[in-house]
């Protein structure tokens, strides 16, 4: 009965020492590779999530500088060092502002500002400015240096340049000491506070989905004055 018992036991033990069978061992591995291809999802995603909003902040730093240094540009449109002779005066006819015209297109704008030490009334070869939109890059140009490039293609797109000029006026008929007549168009002179709104649009060039707008308003320098006074 003794030997009985013994080979029991030792039958008992050859089972539990005999291990895994090879389906268990392929449902474990099939398990394992499971989650290790899970975790590699999720590190894949997060490293995609990461260099997104990594390209995203680029994106939004280099738009806001571009549009930045266009707000301060801009600004000068239409600048002349006597402004105060486009104002109707008793002994002077106004003078009109030579630097005035602002010239916007599809993508693109140009515009005039004196660079001058002392004002000679005419537009030189160094004071017409502009940008434009080419190929995916925003230019500016810079008088006789010709056009220059502000962005950079290996960063980012540029998709859209827009530049729509806004003109508010206000009478000057308090300056008149004589009533316009009725039949006038040019009486009384009046004030145009001018602005431009402008629109940029870009994309990462490493990933056309990251893409980025943003809008600003302009006040140009030294409103111009249109009409006259009753001599």
């Amino acid at each position: 009965m003794l030997g009985a018992v013994n080979g029991r036991a030792s039958k008992a033990q050859r089972h539990a020492c005999r291990g895994l069978s090879l389906v268990e061992l392929m449902v474990g591995l099939a398990l394992g590779l499971f989650i290790v291809a899970t975790a590699l999802f999720l590190l894949s995603e997060h490293l995609r999530e990461n260099r997104s909003l990594l390209l995203q902040a680029r994106l939004q730093q280099d738009l806001r500088t571009t549009l930045d240094l266009m707000d301060r540009h801009l600004h000068r449109a239409g600048f002349w060092g006597t402004p105060q002779a486009a104002i109707w005066q008793a002994d002077a006819a106004p003078q009109a502002n030579p630097y005035a015209a602002l010239t916007p297109g599809s993508n693109s704008v140009l515009f005039h500002a004196s660079r001058d030490a002392q004002e000679n009334q005419q537009i030189d070869s160094n004071e017409t400015l502009g940008f434009r939109l080419q190929q995916g890059v925003l230019q500016m140009r810079l008088g006789e240096g010709g056009w220059q490039s502000l962005t950079d293609p290996e960063v980012m797109q540029v998709t859209q340049l827009q530049i729509q000029p806004q003109v508010h006026e206000q009478s000057l008929a308090d300056l008149c000491h004589r009533p316009c007549p009725t039949t006038s168009n040019t009486c009384p002179p009046r004030q145009q506070v001018r602005s431009v709104q402008i629109s940029l649009q870009a994309s990462a060039t490493h990933d056309a989905q990251v893409q980025r707008s943003l809008q600003t308003q302009v006040r140009l320098r030294n409103d111009a004055v249109v009409g006259v006074c009753p001599l």
